[in-house]
């Protein structure tokens, strides 16, 4: 879109969301950019954000956004999460499951939650009473959205899960010890929220030692890293990424 190159070409000229740094905590950056892309490109109107729903003194939940449709003119009610799934295949009637860096979250669960809990929060009468005392037209459609990346093992082919978009985007993931053999690392850095949202490039070379440091960082922490691979482009002078991965500790997901 002219917009956004003009933007990428004049930073100045563009939302301030776009040139300053960038929230540490993933989904809320997420939420500032969704709601740049409602209001400064689509030209959307935003209602409400994170607009908690109460009862008797105790918070039932929130609302991520409430929006304005121009072409409906209605309110719309929208969720969004960020989410990033690492299929584990077990040898047993589980069968796959798609676990969050945190294997304390999981796809089915997550899904299950935004389905059949915070996409219907606008059915409740404690959200009606909300959005009454706030003046907000009730929305008339709820709408969910969960963008991220799958991540499949290096050495094995799962199904797709039937949750998913067929042109989802994906990477690989890996053990520690799997990782510390190979004679790939070289081209690998480490990518830091909130630089999980998109393609990484950066204009020097990779540091080959440096992953090691990452490789004991993940050991001493216990704790999953997403790397990216490498590639130079010699017509951009950039080194841009070519795919990336999860390297995770031996003991993941340990349920």
């Amino acid at each position: 879109m002219h917009i956004l190159r003009h933007w990428d070409q004049h930073p100045q000229a563009g939302p301030g969301v776009l040139c300053e740094q960038p929230h540490y905590r993933l989904g809320l950056y997420t939420e500032q950019l969704y709601d740049c892309l409602l209001s400064d490109l689509l030209g959307w109107t935003v209602v409400a954000r994170n607009l908690p729903v109460r009862a008797g003194g105790v918070t039932l939940g929130e609302l991520d956004f409430v929006v304005r449709n121009p072409h409906t003119g209605d309110n719309e009610h929208h969720e969004i999460a960020i989410k990033f799934y690492l299929g584990y295949p077990y040898n047993n009637p589980i069968g796959v499951r798609w676990y969050g860096p945190n294997a304390r979250d999981r796809l089915d669960l997550k899904s299950e939650r935004m389905l059949h809990l915070q996409s219907q929060r606008c059915r409740l009468p404690e959200t009606l009473d909300t959005l009454a005392a706030a003046d907000i037209e009730p929305p008339s459609v709820s709408r969910i959205f969960m963008p991220g990346y799958l991540f499949y093992p290096f050495d094995i082919e799962l199904p797709t899960p039937v949750s998913a978009d067929a042109n989802h985007l994906r990477g690989r993931w890996l053990s520690l010890s799997d990782a510390c053999q190979r004679t790939d690392t070289d081209t690998w850095v480490i990518l830091r929220k909130p630089d999980w949202l998109g393609p990484w490039s950066q204009p020097q070379a990779p540091e080959a030692d440096a992953i090691a440091d990452i490789f004991r960082e993940i050991e001493i922490s216990n704790t999953p890293r997403l790397m990216a691979t490498l590639t130079f482009d010699t017509a951009t002078g950039l080194w841009h990424e070519a795919g990336r991965h999860f390297v995770v500790p031996d003991s993941w997901p340990g349920c």
